[in-house]
């Protein structure tokens, strides 16, 4: 399997792991890529680890969720052999609002 990640979830990643640096450190900055790719690891050996996300009710495609620590969350499909991470955000904001944001192809 592969992962693509869609250019906003990636942006987000980095937002957020800017914001991480600038608040504790470099190293906890550090830890949290290092979770993200362990993540992306985990979801590529084995796709159905998240949950179905209940956001994303009525599209036709199955999202499902992994909590990356308390305030991070990747929202991801499966399509054949790929995964597509669609979206990344802090779980602190409003989740309905994040989940209308996200934009796929099946939206296009």
């Amino acid at each position: 399997m592969k992962a693509i990640w869609d250019p906003k979830a990636k942006k987000s990643l980095y937002q957020i792991a800017k914001y991480i640096q600038k608040r504790f450190g470099s190293e906890a900055r550090k830890d949290f890529i290092k979770q993200v790719r362990e993540t992306e690891r985990l979801i590529l050996t084995n796709p159905f680890l998240g949950a179905i996300d209940p956001l994303f009710e009525g599209r036709k495609l199955s999202y499902r969720n992994t909590v990356i620590n308390r305030l991070s969350k990747m929202v991801y499909f499966i399509n054949g052999e790929t995964i597509y991470i669609a979206a990344f955000w802090d779980t602190r904001r409003e989740p309905k609002k994040q989940a209308e944001q996200v934009v796929t192809k099946e939206n296009n």
